[in-house]
């Protein structure tokens, strides 16, 4: 019983957008999004893992696993430099407490200030959450970092640890840059130990260029984890989902699975990863080309996603970043305390690059002399 007038704005049959989904998801998509998990990781072999369990977007799959897996005053283990909705997904909603290791020394991952955040508190219960390409600063670790941050992994949990690693997989697949992860930490943490339960939440947000569709995915991996091990974690986490919002929107899975299998869908999809590519490259090329920046900013060090981050030398970043509003017209996220903005050139347009950039050099150098 729906209305017409509705029902004639979609171009798929109504039985596919009205009723209320499964709080898991639909089977179709489930079973798609597995599929292409093992094709984007094929280092996942032939390892048993979850169905992909479907939440409403990425932030509510985080908030899921929260809900099933935290207790009040739990230490989540995640690098200085995080998502600000972190804070409220985990901290405000649930207790727990941002427990922080230093992301960059030496313009590389810091792999020591990791390993004595996952290694500093007695044995027990150790919640890591990684985020990769990270936001804010769109950084991905490389092949051998990556293997070393499973290496610390794998230690603790051998230490007798339980670990619960979170893989906050939102900007997946946007790499740029060679001997970067092409790959999620899942293909190598899903079957790393049997005291290690790696958990990847991800989505079509970013993924597939849907932001507005919210709808998100999480699968489980553990060493030796049977299907009715793993049944009974999806089975769990639609409980958690039919408890918290029912059913992700039925119309948005359905369109895009329609989506994902239609004939010209992938070539879209790349054609919209190389304008992010281009939109790189070019911020690239215009701090390269403009080495008096640097006397008042330098760029963190980045390789992929959607954001990337210039940390300010001598002006106060709150002075820059409402002088850059009011006189420039030009938006940043200010990280005051870090003296960080957190720029999206997945965002800007390609000749709208270099003016952002020198805006920036002209606020900072006004602030610099009041």
């Amino acid at each position: 019983m729906v209305i017409p007038s509705t029902a004639s704005l979609l171009k798929i049959d109504s039985r596919d957008a009205f009723p209320y989904a499964p709080s898991e998801g639909i089977k179709p998509l489930r079973n798609k999004w597995q599929e292409l998990i093992l094709a984007k990781n094929p280092s996942l072999g032939s390892a048993e893992y979850s169905l992909p369990v479907v939440t409403c977007g990425v932030t509510h799959g985080l908030s899921t696993v929260g809900y099933l897996f935290i207790d009040k005053t739990d230490d989540i283990i995640v690098s200085d430099l995080y998502w600000e909705n972190y804070d409220l997904v985990f901290t405000a909603a649930y207790g727990a407490r941002l427990k922080f290791f230093n992301f960059f020394k030496n313009k590389s991952f810091d792999i020591e200030s990791f390993k004595v955040a996952v290694n500093s508190v007695p044995v027990g219960k150790k919640f890591v959450l990684l985020n990769f390409p990270n936001n804010p600063s769109g950084y991905t670790p490389t092949g051998k970092e990556g293997a070393e941050i499973t290496r610390v992994l794998e230690e603790t949990a051998n230490a007798g640890n339980r670990l619960l690693v979170l893989l906050d997989d939102s900007y997946f697949d946007l790499v740029f840059e060679g001997g970067v992860m092409s790959e999620s930490l899942f293909s190598s943490l899903a079957n790393c130990h049997e005291n290690l339960l790696a958990i990847k939440v991800d989505g079509i947000t970013k993924e597939e260029y849907a932001w507005g569709f919210r709808v998100g995915f999480i699968t489980y991996g553990i060493k030796n984890g049977s299907r009715a091990l793993f049944k009974a974690l999806e089975d769990k986490t639609a409980g958690a989902v039919r408890g918290n919002i029912s059913n992700s929107p039925h119309s948005s899975q359905s369109i895009f699975l329609q989506a994902l299998n239609s004939e010209t869908h992938d070539k879209e999809k790349r054609a919209n990863k190389e304008k992010i590519r281009q939109r790189y490259l070019r911020v690239k090329m215009t701090l390269d080309s403009h080495p008096e920046y640097l006397e008042y900013f330098e760029s963190l060090p980045f390789n992929s996603g959607y954001f990337m981050c210039v940390r300010l030398k001598k002006s106060d970043p709150e002075k820059v970043w409402k002088l850059l509003l009011d006189k420039y017209d030009t938006g940043v996220i200010c990280f005051g305390e870090k003296s960080l903005f957190r720029i999206a050139f997945a965002s800007t347009p390609l000749d709208k690059i270099e003016k952002l950039f020198n805006n920036i050099y002209l606020a900072c150098k006004e602030c610099s002399r009041n």
